[in-house]
């Protein structure tokens, strides 16, 4: 992520000073293609490269060149997730670092609560499902990894997260009735959270905009960055920043955010089916 915004800002000083790729590779003893990928934040940043490529494009003033230069430092330092790298594929580790830099998280989810607002229990149920071999420690680390992820809510400055949910997401009793109970209440208090919109689509809405499944965009505060979709699959995922990709599920945000309940009534549509999974019994 840090790569990505160092890389864009660096595209803008070059062609701003009117400095081809071809020069700029030159100048710190590399290729056009070097320079290409250094904009892209597709490699790492040698601190040397980025002073030489700022002293090219004129960049003088001593606050600005710092700033750049405490980025290039800060862009090769491990996230907080380096630490859960044995249970966590090379795939997710991108979207940690875009998730923890988003200031606005949409979420369409279908078959469970969205990652930021499950219940620890609720949690080692979902992780359970997709590793029923593993042993209980691996599965501990994988619920910790999950639970580390949500303190981005509770920081300083925490991102906007507006989640739309299938009907069937709070009706399904992932890890059982009690498990359930709890992370249905947990819902009813994440919804009173000024950063946080949560709607329900209902069964009787019929079929929707979003046939595909379930799908994230992720916006930052840098005007240089595009949205990212990020969709996942089974062992890997799709990362999408191209503008029509973007507008389309963008588009398609828009409409289920329309087709679902307005935010003011989650929580009584959540007490409701609450309440219903008490007199059921269990």
């Amino acid at each position: 992520m840090l790569r990505m915004l160092l890389g864009a800002q660096l595209r803008r000083l070059r062609e701003a000073k009117g400095v081809s790729r071809e020069d700029a590779g030159w100048e710190i003893r590399g290729s056009e293609s070097k320079i290409s990928r250094m904009e892209l934040g597709r490699v790492g940043f040698k601190v040397r490269d980025v002073a030489d490529l700022l002293s090219l494009y004129g960049i003088d003033d001593g606050q600005e060149r710092e700033r750049l230069l405490a980025l290039a430092r800060q862009s090769n330092t491990p996230g907080w997730w380096h630490r859960y790298s044995d249970v966590l594929p090379s795939w997710f580790q991108a979207y940690l670092g875009l998730e923890a830099a988003a200031t606005l998280i949409r979420a369409y989810e279908v078959q469970f609560i969205p990652g930021l607002l499950q219940t620890k229990e609720y949690a080692r149920a979902v992780v359970l499902l997709g590793h029923r071999g593993a042993d209980s420690a691996e599965i501990e680390r994988r619920v910790n990894l999950r639970m580390a992820r949500q303190q981005l809510l509770g920081r300083q400055d925490p991102p906007r997260l507006w989640a739309v949910v299938d009907e069937a997401v709070l009706r399904r009793p992932i890890g059982g009735h009690e498990v359930m109970r709890a992370q249905l209440e947990a819902l009813i208090d994440a919804a009173k959270l000024p950063n946080i919109r949560l709607q329900v689509i209902p069964f009787d809405a019929g079929g929707h905009a979003a046939a595909g499944g379930a799908f994230s965009i992720l916006r930052f505060p840098e005007r240089d960055l595009p949205d990212v979709v990020y969709i996942e699959q089974l062992t890997s995922a799709l990362y999408l920043d191209k503008r029509d990709d973007v507008d389309h599920y963008a588009a398609v945000m828009e409409n289920l955010s329309i087709e679902a309940e307005p935010p003011d009534r989650t929580i009584e549509i959540v007490t409701r089916i609450l309440d219903e999974l008490g007199r059921s019994g269990h």
